[in-house]
């Protein structure tokens, strides 16, 4: 733009003021001579930059004085009285002083005193003269304060605000008058403060004086909340609520409720440490009316790329009926549990889940539905290293407690060493073409330390054993087949084994009469034993192709692969007695009775019999490939799975029955994303009479050729409408600049399975499993299980989503576990309902909520015989 001398003059003048101070007051003939630009034809882009400079020293300098350059512009004008040190913005201004602007349609700015003035300007449309166009707006540190009328200090951040509202992340507050004090806080007169959208919110909270912390708090006392304009009638003493989302510490507000048993209840009431970006705690309690408390901790830490976990427990003590009542029951029960995953290096890894709890922990304290149908509590510890070559080592300590017996298996530990196959006669620099037959021979070697414990009926049971096991094979190939015969080597080292033999007893009957009593006593010997077997295979296989060529209703061909294996293995007999694996008795009828040594050690004994078996399996494969779409230039060919089958049998020439293998069949089968259907098949080829299978072939009889035994088949599908979140992806996958900590930002300490938002973006969604079985061992009493589940989802409307889930069995004619649940969006409040009409856990439960995860606590709750299986 072009700058007239008029524009130059006035800035020379501006200058000499600011170069020499008071003095240059003497350049002026009088006050009213103030120099003014304007540039009212055309838009003033050029901003200006004015900087205060007294001509007295630093050491008399004022602590307000601006020590930094102001930039202002305009759309319409600025003006400067040059005696006064004062300037006047005009239409569309706009001011900036380090982290602070400021827009407004007019500003006035006094540079002796750092203090600013902004106005909004009448709005011509308005024919009732009140309306404002160009109202002022404050930025400060990301937060924007908007108003009527602004009076700040730039220098000290101090300032009034009149009709001020502020608007950050998902909630805002505003107020009839708004005076900032300090750089961070704030005091609003007849405040208001929402987490709703919009300006005329549902739902929110007034208070006739507010304080805001800025990113911390906003504090108010004496609170009405407005419900749909309609404030309920009893206000709060005082309330804080967070000013910005994330972790902070702060009291974690409880739920009530009512127990037939228990009485009225509060629960999960506590306290939530935000302890720093590495860790938190979280410690709540219950209290019940009728006798009982209950208290819980978590404890939380992690450190992105290396290790997390987390540390709960819980203890509770529960009583049961009234004081007076002769069955008045008292039940103590306690929880621990740990979680820690951790990254070593790329090859070195760590992951610890272990629980540990009272049989009865689940069912008196928690309303999770999956808790209450648990059990078994598993533990696992494991520790995995792996060296370049692939070799590995595992450790791992592995518990499971059965909650209804309070049966306890654990294996501490299980070390596993595994060297994968390597080729020890293979030169560096062979050619495939050139191996020699030697060079084919590879050794694989395994071994594996276990030391049980079981504990059952209070009776500790602890076994122990070292296993390696050693497989030399090769894979040389002749023409279109390939062959794999293969030696096998397991040595098992025990420090026990097991002794039965035929004891007689003299015991004394209720009327003091003797009598004998003989049974088979089974004991331990301790002794260090060794357990060698060993056994020889040799396979062959090879691929059949067949290609059926369409080139119509786009499919291109369809292609079916046959791949037959046939296979023979070799098993000696290790139950004779040259192996000295086996023992013996003579029972009661004096027959001798053979018993395996190491039936009940960790790694088991010796199979008994000769085997030598030859087995066979036909696998078939259909596969269909599409063809383009000659219209579309992006289509790309696709290959489709048609069917999966795989048959196969076995013939044991040395077994003195039952030498031919039952036949097997399995299929499975995908049509596109919509049905996956998999199944299988067992015929025996022998005479079932008599209640059992003998020794005869069906069709040596006349019965055909063989029975079907078992079958199995299982279908499922997923179809919904289409999602809106379809075509969006997350991009904030992978983001650097996330949080390392953002699991901490979630309220994982909800009670109720479906506190998660549902999503309103599908219209429908409709998932269906169907499981039949049959069992026709005894063709006589077959037994039959055929099994329905569904889940269907339907939005009723964009606000409205009712889900129905349950299975339906056939057999017993009965609906299993079915659930309803409705869900209502209210704006910025949600409604949750859920109802179990039978079962073990019927009931319902009603609730409604702020949406808003810092609010969450604020809700009502109304619940009658839910999960009343506690």
């Amino acid at each position: 733009m072009v700058i007239s001398p008029r524009t130059i003059l006035s800035l020379i003048f501006f200058c000499l003021i600011n170069l020499f101070g008071q003095e240059a007051d003497s350049f002026l003939l009088d006050s009213s001579d103030s120099l003014a630009i304007a540039e009212t034809d055309s838009l003033l882009t050029d901003s200006l930059a004015i900087m205060q400079q007294d001509s007295v020293s630093a050491d008399s300098a004022s602590s307000d004085q601006v020590d930094d350059v102001v930039y202002t512009s305009a759309q319409d004008s600025l003006s400067f009285n040059v005696r006064d040190k004062k300037m006047s913005v005009y239409g569309k201004g706009e001011l900036k002083y380090k982290q602070s602007s400021l827009t407004s349609g007019k500003i006035l700015i006094d540079f002796p005193t750092n203090s600013l003035e902004a106005f909004g300007v009448a709005d011509t449309a308005d024919t009732t003269g009140e309306g404002l166009i160009e109202t002022p707006a404050l930025t400060e540190q990301g937060e924007t304060y908007e108003g009527k009328y602004i009076q700040y200090n730039f220098k000290n951040q101090r300032g009034y605000i009149s009709l001020a509202k502020n608007e950050t992340e998902d909630s805002r507050y505003s107020g009839k008058v708004v005076k900032k004090v300090s750089k961070d806080v704030y005091f609003i007169q007849d405040g208001i403060y929402t987490t709703c959208g919009g300006d005329d919110p549902v739902t929110y909270f007034t208070a006739d004086k507010m304080k805001v912390i800025h990113k911390d708090k906003v504090i108010a006392e004496w609170i009405f909340i407005y419900i749909g304009g309609v404030p309920l009638p009893v206000p709060l003493p005082f309330a804080v609520f967070p000013a910005e989302s994330g972790r902070r510490s702060g009291i974690i507000a409880p739920s009530y409720g009512q127990m037939s048993k228990r009485g009225w209840y509060f629960s999960d009431f506590g306290y939530y440490f935000a302890l720093s970006d590495y860790m938190d705690l979280t410690l709540t309690g219950d209290y019940y009316t009728r006798g009982g408390w209950g208290t819980g901790s978590r404890f939380r830490y992690a450190k992105r790329y290396e290790y997390s976990g987390n540390i709960n427990a819980g203890y509770s003590v529960i009583s049961y009926g009234e004081e007076d009542d002769p069955d008045r029951s008292k039940q103590i029960d306690w929880s621990l549990s740990v979680y820690h995953n951790q990254t070593f290096n790329p090859s070195t890894k760590f992951n610890a889940n272990l629980q540990f709890q009272s049989s009865s922990y689940l069912t008196n304290n928690s309303t999770s539905y999956n808790d209450l149908l648990t059990q078994n509590i598993i533990s696992n510890a494991t520790f995995n290293k792996e060296w370049d070559n692939q070799t590995s080592l595992s450790i791992n300590y592995s518990r499971t407690q059965k909650l209804k017996s309070g049966d306890i298996s654990e294996t501490l530990p299980s070390v596993k060493y595994n060297v994968p196959i390597f080729y020890p006669f293979q030169r560096e620099s062979t050619k495939s073409d050139d191996e020699k037959w030697y060079e084919l021979i590879g050794i694989k070697y395994s071994s594996q330390f276990e030391n049980e414990r079981n504990k059952e009926d209070g009776h500790l049971d602890i076994r122990g054993g070292f296993r390696h096991d050693v497989s030399v094979s090769a894979s040389p190939k002749f023409g279109y087949f390939s062959f794999t015969p293969s030696v096998g080597y397991t040595e098992k080292w025990y420090n026990k084994s097991i002794k039965k033999e035929l004891v007689t007893e003299t015991l004394v009957d209720s009327s003091g009469a003797s009598y004998d009593s003989t049974y088979v006593a089974t004991s331990d010997v301790k002794k260090i034993n060794f357990v060698r077997t060993y056994n020889f295979a040799v396979s062959a296989q090879t691929k059949l192709y067949g290609m059926f060529n369409i080139n119509n209703f786009g499919i291109q061909a369809i292609r079916h692969t046959v791949t037959p294996v046939i296979s023979y293995s070799y098993t000696p007999d290790f139950s004779k007695n040259s192996y000295g694996y086996y023992g013996s008795y003579v029972d009661t009828s004096g027959s001798l009775v053979k018993y395996n040594r190491f039936a009940d050690e960790v790694f088991g004994g010796p199979g008994s019999g000769e085997s030598q078996s030859i087995n066979l399996s036909v696998s078939n494969l259909f596969e269909m490939k599409t063809a383009k779409d000659p219209t579309d230039t992006s289509s790309q060919q696709k290959k489709v799975e048609l069917l999966n089958l795989t048959a196969s049998t076995g013939y044991n020439f040395a077994a003195e029955e039952f030498k031919l293998r039952d036949l097997s069949l399995r299929y499975s089968t995908k049509i596109g994303s919509i049905l996956n259907l998999s199944g299988s098949s067992v015929y025996s080829f022998y005479v079932f009479e008599n209640n059992k299978t003998v020794n005869k072939y069906m069709i040596s009889h006349g019965r055909g050729l063989m029975r079907m035994t078992n079958f199995s088949l299982s279908m499922s599908t997923s179809i919904s409408g289409k999602s809106s979140s379809d075509d969006k992806k997350d991009d904030n996958t992978g983001d650097d600049e996330e949080s390392e900590y953002a699991a901490f930002n979630k309220r994982d300490y909800a009670l109720m399975d479906d506190d998660v938002p549902s999503d309103l973006s599908i219209p429908w969604e409709l998932g269906l499993d169907y499981s039949y079985s049959l069992n026709k061992t005894d063709p006589e009493d077959p037994y039959v299980n055929s099994t329905l589940g569904a889940d269907l989802s339907l939005n009723l409307t964009t606000k409205w989503k009712i889900t129905f889930s349950g299975s339906y069995d056939f057999e017993a004619h009965e609906l299993v576990t079915p659930r309803i649940s409705v869900y209502r969006d209210l704006d910025c409040w949600e409604m949750n309902f859920s109802w179990n009409p039978s079962g073990t856990y019927s009931g319902f439960n009603f609730q409604i909520r702020m949406k808003a995860p810092e609010l969450q606590d604020i809700k009502v709750t109304k619940t009658r015989d839910f999960y009343t299986g506690r």
